[in-house]
């Protein structure tokens, strides 16, 4: 693989259709790293890089499109004209794409690995319920911008999840948008997408699929976020148990585990997709309704510059329930970032009651 900048030099010279401004070409750009594979998945491997000019450390993905059919071509071309329209701190971001006769090369941000990874490596090889509420609630902040924009993901699953550090309460941003479509709030696909173990039910039925289709993904999500498993036995037939929504909640190690947090998986796994809970309906479900999660995520936004998980309308709210349970005050935030504090603008104005974003609060 220590070839790859050399054929991408030749092939630049070669196709003069693709590559007709010397900015092209990616070597002047870019250098990857061949010995640095961070991935790899349908399309081909990921490598590790870094701008040339700036210093600052990237992933490219390589594709070899001598070795794919069209059809998987196409997925990449339209997971690229996604991720261009895309703008959000919770989604990874494409900085460039380079073309040659026999290559694809997408370049995007550089991240330190996957919430499955973060899961396996765990003390119980499941995550806490305040991380899980810390890792949901940003997932569900950036399906929220998504199906505003008419965008469905289509394969949401753990490793699709990324995360922007090794810390315990990392940024995420979801990524592979191969499978994703544009699909209106009331209009249905039938193409089959994603993973069999993340399916919902009407995919596996070849029913038609609308923005519910993620909701279940991420129940599934939260699942096996906080037991180490899938909530459908592996050994019997998985399609018959997701179609009839047959899960189960063992003891182990479900009697340590919330009520609420039970509440919203069986809420968000609903094989009728009419019942099964939407973005907002999440977002104010009361297991994230949780002050612990808005300091969590509060300081998250004070340290990646942008606020964006959280809104203006709840901070009084949540000082308020602070002090009707005599609970310790969150980090101050600096003045000096407090000021610099940059407010992300969703593309459409959401469905807010009048308790903010949180929902209602019980004091």
């Amino acid at each position: 693989m220590d070839h790859l900048l050399r054929l991408a030099e030749i092939e630049s010279d070669e196709d003069s259709d693709i590559n007709k401004e010397p900015d092209d070409d990616i070597s002047l750009q870019y250098q990857i790293f061949p010995d640095e594979v961070l991935g790899s998945g349908q399309f081909g491997i990921v490598y590790g890089g870094v701008h040339r000019t700036s210093g600052r450390g990237v992933a490219i993905k390589v594709i070899d499109k001598m070795r794919f059919p069209t059809k998987q071509e196409a997925q990449l071309k339209n997971e690229v004209q996604i991720l261009q329209n895309i703008h959000h701190p919770g989604v990874v971001n494409l900085e460039k794409m380079f073309e040659t006769v026999e290559r694809i090369f997408v370049v995007m941000e550089k991240l330190k690995g996957d919430m499955l990874e973060m899961i396996l490596s765990s003390e119980k090889g499941r995550l806490s319920e305040r991380i899980t509420k810390f890792l949901i609630y940003q997932i569900l902040m950036a399906l929220k911008h998504l199906h505003l924009k008419c965008i469905v993901h289509c394969d949401l699953k753990p490793e699709n999840v990324l995360l922007s550090s090794d810390s315990d309460f990392p940024q995420v941003k979801l990524c592979d948008f191969g499978f994703a479509r544009i699909i209106g709030e009331k209009s249905f696909r039938r193409s089959v997408v994603g993973t069999p173990a993340y399916l919902a039910p009407e995919v596996l039925k070849n029913k038609g699929y609308n923005r519910s289709l993620d909701m279940w993904s991420v129940g599934v999500i939260v699942y096996v976020s906080l037991s180490g498993t899938f909530p459908f036995n592996e050994e019997e037939d998985i399609n018959d148990q997701i179609q009839n929504a047959a899960f189960m909640y063992p003891p182990n190690p479900w009697k340590e585990i919330s009520t609420p947090a039970i509440d919203l998986i069986s809420n968000l796994l609903q094989v009728k997709t009419r019942k099964r809970f939407t973005v907002d309906k999440s977002l104010s479900h009361n297991w994230l309704q949780d002050y612990q999660t808005w300091c969590d995520l509060r300081r998250l936004e004070s340290e990646v510059g942008t606020r964006y998980l959280t809104h203006q309308s709840d901070d009084a709210r949540w000082e308020l329930y602070r002090k009707a349970h005599n609970l310790e005050p969150p980090p101050p935030v600096p003045q000096e970032v407090e000021e610099n504090l940059m407010t992300f603008d969703y593309p459409l104005e959401p469905t807010r009651n009048s308790s903010g974003i949180f929902g209602r609060v019980r004091l």
